[in-house]
């Protein structure tokens, strides 16, 4: 069956319905890889190493050699592997059912692992597409993705208003959410890796990122009028999250994006940290206070320290939230034509049961009226 070569466009449609093989190394795909692609190496990474350096060193020629002799053996496990992949992990609910065995292959530029790839398991009787340019052609879609303009609402609010929570309530009203903390597996503060997995590369933030941007804006618009389809919830957030950043071209957009702020009053802002936070190892939360000594000020991050040693998490964590709540209202205000791009929002309560339809409600008045601030 003929192998067929698909632009980026193509692709993204594509990947929909077909399963994505990454015949890359293991630790390329391990760096960043499209999201949803399943890694079917050609070379180990040490393989990869040999090939790529007879290539510089020696000829092509003597690299394809090589790379034959590696990928000879391998040739009948990929096939099987492929095979059970697609019976059995149902990627053509949605197709004929005479339709190809399908898969896209893929390798960084497009060129020979791929090639050699897709020639065997078509020679198989699979239907092979491969990508243009492969995963380099990806990474250039991810970069368009920050560059186009988004209609962002950013939910605002001190530490401990639970937004997160927030926007998961927001999509089951049938709103388009991002949850910028979960794609980075990191809660945006100094204690926000605790009981999180492990961040990814900023490369591989920026992909799921992008995936999430396009999902967002690519789904139709709800004609309820009472859930009405207002734009993208995002959480107000640094540009740095852990150790990954927001590319700048989507966090300009989120600073010029109206901001919903939850007015919650400190008391129960505390008393909801202490319930979700105070599962964490005190030696965590320990670390966490020593990394914003300098910033806390000595004798604050003695006294939170202290109070963690002790067990007095509610008391720790009054000393951090007093640092949080100076720190978030400083970054609040520090952007440009705040007064019409902010909604003080106040609430008695955390989660409040009707807080998600008010916020909704907001938004729409909102748009109708875009110059008219609330403060």
């Amino acid at each position: 069956m003929p192998i067929e070569k698909i632009d980026i466009s193509r692709f993204i449609e594509l990947s929909k319905t077909h399963p994505v093989l990454d015949v890359r190394s293991p630790g390329e795909y391990a760096h960043a890889h499209i999201p949803g692609a399943i890694s079917l190496p050609l070379f180990t990474d040490e393989e990869r190493t040999v090939v790529g350096t007879a290539y510089k060193q020696q000829s092509k020629e003597q690299a394809i050699k090589i790379g034959l002799k590696y990928f000879g053996p391998k040739m009948v496990v990929m096939v099987e592997e492929v095979e059970a992949l697609v019976n059995n992990g149902k990627p053509k609910n949605d197709l004929p059912a005479n339709d190809p065995m399908t898969v896209i292959v893929h390798c960084w530029r497009g060129g020979m692992r791929s090639a050699g790839v897709a020639w065997v398991l078509s020679l198989y009787g699979f239907k092979v597409y491969t990508i243009v340019g492969g995963y380099k052609a990806y990474r250039g879609w991810v970069r368009m993705q920050f560059e186009n303009t988004y209609n962002f609402n950013i939910l605002g609010g001190y530490t401990g208003s639970a937004k997160t929570k927030l926007l998961y309530l927001l999509a089951k009203k049938q709103q388009q959410i991002i949850d910028l903390e979960g794609l980075a597996s990191h809660k945006g503060s100094a204690f926000g890796k605790i009981g999180m997995p492990q961040q990814p590369s900023q490369e591989m933030f920026e992909n799921v990122l992008a995936e999430a941007l396009f999902l967002a804006t690519t789904k139709l618009p709800i004609s309820n009028s009472k859930t009405a389809n207002c734009g993208i919830w995002l959480e107000d957030e640094s540009q740095r999250i852990g150790d990954v950043m927001l590319p700048d071209a989507v966090w300009k957009q989120m600073r010029s994006s109206p901001v919903y702020f939850l007015d919650i009053p400190f008391e129960e802002r505390l008393n909801y940290l202490v319930k979700d936070y105070g599962k964490g190892q005190i030696e965590e939360f320990v670390n966490a206070v020593i990394r914003i000594k300098k910033r806390l000020g000595g004798l604050e991050a003695k006294t939170a320290i202290n109070y963690l040693m002790e067990g007095e998490m509610k008391e720790a964590f009054r000393v951090l939230l007093t640092y949080y709540d100076k720190w978030y209202k400083k970054g609040l205000y520090n952007r440009d034509n705040m007064g019409n791009l902010l909604a003080e929002m106040p609430f008695a309560d955390v989660l409040q049961k009707d807080t998600a339809e008010i916020l909704i409600a907001t938004a729409q008045q909102k748009e109708m009226a875009p110059n008219e601030g609330t403060i």
